[in-house]
């Protein structure tokens, strides 16, 4: 059993200039529908358009079911609505939970209001439920119980927001009805970011792990060309001096950071160690490759992209200074073996 209201649009009445308050009450309440009446065309006198502010605005039109008992239809909020709208309404009702949950189930609604009736419809329950079963929409509370009383027990079974039908006028229930809908679209929206960030983490991880083993493919096609054997599986050469791992550890670590700039020194220098050790270029990149993949399965979460750019530079000038340094030292073991001029 259900029903529907539809409340057209209207000009908003000014409150500061007339000082009426617009109640939220039902016909069993202390204002009776008569009195929001003559208060709507008091009201009228007076009308202005409501303004788009910057830090919110109404929307145009709302879709909201109103999930409620029997002894409490949804005629008072219709004509409270009416009495002061914003925007287009289109209120429909539902008469009990398992009515509601049926329409949440086939409709999708912009919000949900629940009347709170202790006896007869537990709002509490019924929102605990909701929220449990994977409900997104806005959830709001009707009640005649202060906020005091009620607002943190809503709040703690996923409510967002509680209203008392005795105090709050009609403006108010329509903000917060609108402030909860833009809250729960930019939970939807941060949720999907935190999604597609994950993605994008994830890609780059299994992208970093793709071209390191690129890299190690081209490490044993450079030694198995430099043997002669190409295709063939060669020796693994011996380990390098630990020392040198750990320099080039903090070394790549400090260009990550810094960029190449201030490490010119620092790189001239690990150029001129390996060259004294007599590291080729091949041990160089399986040096660079075993420190590198150390450094990314450290990132976690993080972002590999970053990283591993600044350690592709890094290993590509390492490269360099080494073949330079290799090529001044065989020019000066070349001048050194010329015989003396006579």
């Amino acid at each position: 059993m259900a029903g529907r209201y539809y409340v057209p649009p209207k000009k908003v009445a000014a409150r500061s200039a007339t000082g009426c308050r617009v109640g939220l009450v039902h016909r069993s309440g202390a204002r009776s529908i008569r009195e929001s009446t003559r208060l709507s065309t008091a009201l009228k006198e007076t009308t202005r358009s409501l303004p788009a502010t910057p830090w919110g605005f109404l929307p145009p039109r709302m879709r909201v079911l109103y999930i409620t008992t029997l002894r409490r239809t949804g005629a008072w909020l219709a004509e409270a609505f009416a009495s002061d709208s914003a925007c287009q309404v289109d209120l429909e009702e539902a008469f009990g939970a398992a009515a509601g949950l049926e329409r949440l189930r086939d409709q999708a609604f912009d919000a949900v209001l629940i009347s709170h009736e202790p006896t007869e419809l537990d709002a509490l329950e019924l929102l605990d439920g909701l929220r449990a079963g994977g409900a997104e929409e806005p959830l709001v509370v009707l009640g005649q119980a202060s906020e005091q009383e009620m607002a943190a027990l809503c709040y703690e079974v996923g409510a967002d927001a509680y209203v008392c039908v005795n105090t709050a006028t009609t403006r108010t229930v329509l903000w917060i009805v609108a402030r909860a809908t833009e809250r729960r679209n930019l939970i939807r929206e941060n949720r999907r970011l935190a999604q597609v960030e994950r993605h994008r983490l994830q890609h780059e991880q299994h992208e970093a792990e793709r071209l390191l083993t690129e890299q190690r493919g081209l490490i044993r096609d450079l030694e198995a060309l430099r043997s002669g054997r190409r295709g063939e599986i060669v020796a693994e050469p011996p380990p390098l001096n630990e020392s040198i791992r750990s320099y080039y550890r903090e070394l790549i670590r400090a260009h990550v950071i810094m960029g190449s700039g201030n490490l010119s020194a620092e790189m001239s220098a690990l150029a001129e160690l390996l060259a004294a050790s007599g590291v080729a270029a091949p041990q160089a990149m399986e040096l660079h490759v075993e420190v590198l993949e150390e450094l990314v399965r450290g990132l976690g979460s993080r972002s590999a992209r970053h990283v591993m750019t600044r350690a592709d530079l890094l290993v590509l000038e390492i490269l360099v200074h080494l073949s330079e340094s290799y090529r001044l030292r065989s020019s000066t073991a070349a001048i050194d073996s010329r015989p003396p001029s006579a």
